[in-house]
């Protein structure tokens, strides 16, 4: 592969961070915060495509994985994580991983991102295939974890997609549907926990909720089919209804509990 040029590795554009007061630590961190969102924003047409892409396998029964490690496989597991509650969705439809399996969501496992075998073998176990979409997400484009994946994905006729915040990295030409966030150099130098970690956010928040909503999770700008599984959300479900159909909140709340979620109280009662 071609060389390319290790941006999440250059060095940070603010030097002598201890000598800094914490509210010019706090202005700059935000400053280079700011890049973030127009970053996102010219890859837009890919993450567009790539939505496109799994919507047309999702009405298939197709599901979207997640590989990661480190921070990236976090955030792929905290954005899967949230479908179920907000968009009723099965838990199974959105599905993360990570290097070194759930114990190291909250401990690093070391070595294990080293490894380009492990990821097909985690996706086996779900018996990931042709309908199914895998997202590999590294802000170095390099993890040999995620590149495996992706290798032996597209071996087997999957559609895969590479999240990475370096152009022309391993991860952007191994991936049909490279999405390369150019955020350039961390706040401190190679943390890419901080502005390459919250582009990916920005990114998978991006991918997720505009799939939903266009395979019908969201009702105008509701969350319809959300889980409700504490007051807040009854509440906030109550609400909804109170709103389109036009009922006092007892009555809202009532319809609530008697149909089970938004989506069916306003099939079943607004005609």
């Amino acid at each position: 592969m071609a060389e390319f040029k290790k941006i999440t590795e250059t060095a940070s554009l603010y030097d002598h961070l201890e000598q800094l007061s914490t509210k010019d630590l706090l202005e700059n961190i935000n400053r280079e915060d700011q890049k973030v969102a127009l970053a996102v924003k010219k890859v837009i047409p890919r993450i567009s495509k790539l939505v496109d892409e799994i919507e047309k396998r999702f009405y298939d029964g197709g599901r979207l994985f997640y590989i990661g490690a480190g921070t990236s496989g976090r955030l792929g597991i905290l954005d899967a994580s949230e479908i179920p509650p907000t968009f009723g969705m099965p838990h199974d439809r959105v599905i993360g991983l990570i290097a070194g399996g759930d114990s190291a969501i909250r401990k690093a496992v070391e070595f294990a991102e080293d490894d380009t075998e492990q990821a097909w073998i985690d996706l086996q176990e779900f018996k990931i295939d042709i309908k199914d979409t895998l997202v590999g997400i590294a802000a170095s484009g390099t993890t040999p974890y995620v590149l495996g994946g992706i290798r032996d994905a597209r071996k087997n006729g999957i559609l895969t997609a590479g999240i990475t915040n370096n152009p022309g990295s391993p991860l952007a030409q191994t991936a049909e549907i490279p999405i390369e966030i150019e955020v350039g150099p961390e706040f401190v130098t190679g943390s890419t926990r901080m502005k390459s970690g919250t582009s990916q956010k920005l990114a998978l928040n991006m991918i997720t909720t505009s799939l939903m909503v266009r395979v019908g999770r969201v009702k105008g700008n509701k969350m319809v089919n959300m889980q409700l599984s504490n007051n807040k959300l009854v509440d906030r479900g109550t609400r909804y209804l109170m709103e389109g159909l036009e009922l006092d909140y007892q009555e809202a709340q009532e319809v609530l509990h008697r149909y089970g979620s938004v989506r069916k109280a306003l099939e079943a009662l607004k005609k």
